[in-house]
């Protein structure tokens, strides 16, 4: 169903990602008391009652130079408000209207696009003055209302329902689910916004030379090939050690939740500046999430020696990380638009190897070889005896031993069964989990 938009304008710190929040019926965009937190649109499916609708949450509209931060910021809330079929204005009804408040309104008014007024923060009656004050924006009745406690929300849906057009009904082609969920994770300023604008085919992110400028984690829907994408970009995660901004704490957290709902992330490097402490850090995060890996190497436009510097750069991945050996590691420019083509590829061919199950008697006929070239060890003078083993699960690939004294198994004995697996099964770059689980003695009283 093509849902109508919903574009929230209005001047910083007025209450518009408090309010996407509350629409959108949970906590997707950052919120902090500090005006311009809200950098990139982001978007969300909201509702109220029987009204549904795609909300956008924009940065707060402030005059300023057009290739500014700020400026780029500008353009992009006016890329939304020509994207909407309903505009909510938003204004602090206990500030009153502001000079600030007037040029916006007359930006909007020229859009032609239907608009709501919404007065904030006047919950239990407070800011009343201010919400009067708002007729004079000449944008019609202003809605008294609190993001915070929900306060006004009929009022806004009798609104939306007298504006908003029907919904479409299209796209009912049986497929279901949202597409292949991929993240692009990385350090501040290895390009990942950059990427995912060439990607996309359009400047749908806001970029520059500025470190940091991505907070939200936006997810985008995309298209590659006739299969649906859903992009999530995310902001640039430093050392833990060198966060003490709250907001920055807030972004990168933002950007783990984006990881945990991925199938496979993309780790971003700077080709410059390659495996970092941080991009290694990155990578064994992502792993231990039992996300599907793939590396790019963006800026490859900026490297000289081309040829030789991939192959030390993949045997470099191969020394410095173990635990997703085999991952894909693909030159890429962002700015460019090289590699994107073979990207993608290696993304959903990880995905297919992160989905890969393998039948019971193909793993317990690799397990009687692989014990035989290589037994366990014996503890206290009892050899460890594995029995057999079988896939649990998939997504990642999850294996189990089953035998006696599994406990007792040394690492490295485990690693070389993870090594075995992923050789003999074809799982390259994937995490591979193996559970040990040893038969109960039914002789032992204790």
């Amino acid at each position: 169903m093509d849902l109508p938009t919903v574009a929230i304008v209005g001047r910083p710190n007025v209450g518009k990602s408090t309010l996407f929040n509350r629409l959108v019926g949970r906590k997707l965009a950052l919120v902090d008391d500090r005006p311009g937190v809200t950098r990139d649109r982001r978007e969300g499916e909201g509702f109220i009652g029987d009204v549904a609708f795609r909300v956008i949450d924009t940065a707060g509209l402030e005059e300023a130079d057009a290739d500014s931060l700020l400026g780029r910021m500008r353009a992009q809330t006016e890329a939304a408000i020509l994207e909407a079929d309903a505009v909510l204005f938003v204004i602090d009804a206990r500030a009153g209207v502001l000079p600030a408040d007037r040029p916006f309104a007359e930006l909007v008014r020229r859009s032609g696009c239907p608009v709501i007024l919404i007065a904030n923060k006047a919950e239990g009656g407070a800011g009343m003055a201010g919400a009067y004050e708002a007729f004079s924006l000449g944008l019609g009745d202003p809605i008294p209302f609190s993001a915070e406690h929900g306060e006004g929300l009929g009022s806004l849906q009798d609104a939306l329902r007298e504006v908003l057009p029907e919904p479409d009904e299209e796209d009912e082609d049986g497929e279901g689910g949202k597409g292949l969920r991929v993240a692009i994770v990385g350090r501040p300023n290895a390009g990942k916004s950059t990427l995912i604008n060439r990607m996309i085919g359009e400047d749908r992110l806001l970029v520059g030379p500025e470190a940091g400028i991505t907070r939200d984690s936006i997810s985008l829907d995309w298209e590659w090939r006739g299969r649906r994408i859903k992009l999530h970009d995310t902001a640039g995660m430093r050392r833990r050690a060198r966060i003490d901004d709250k907001l920055e704490k807030l972004a990168v957290s933002d950007g783990l939740r984006a990881v945990r709902f991925a199938e496979v992330v993309v780790v971003l490097l700077d080709a410059t500046i390659p495996f970092e402490k941080q991009d290694l850090t990155i990578v064994d995060l992502v792993e231990s999430e039992g996300r599907a890996v793939v590396i790019g190497l963006n800026k490859w436009d900026l490297v000289a020696d081309q040829p030789g510097l991939l192959k030390t750069l993949r045997e470099d991945c191969t020394r410095l990380l173990p635990q997703v050996r085999g991952v894909s590691v693909v030159p890429l420019s962002g700015l460019a638009g090289d590699g994107i083509d073979k990207l993608m590829q290696a993304v959903v061919d990880a995905s297919e190897v992160w989905s890969r199950r393998v039948s019971t008697a193909r793993i317990n006929a690799w397990l009687t070889d692989a014990l035989q070239r290589n037994p366990p060890p014996a503890v206290s003078g009892r050899r460890i005896k594995i029995r057999y083993a079988t896939q649990v699960k998939s997504r990642p690939p999850h294996f189990a031993l089953f035998g006696n004294q599994l406990d007792a198994l040394p690492k490295s004995y485990t690693r070389y069964l993870v090594n075995g697996l992923r050789e003999a099964f074809d799982l390259p770059g994937t995490p591979i989990r193996l559970s040990l689980r040893t038969s109960k003695n039914p002789f032992d009283k204790s």
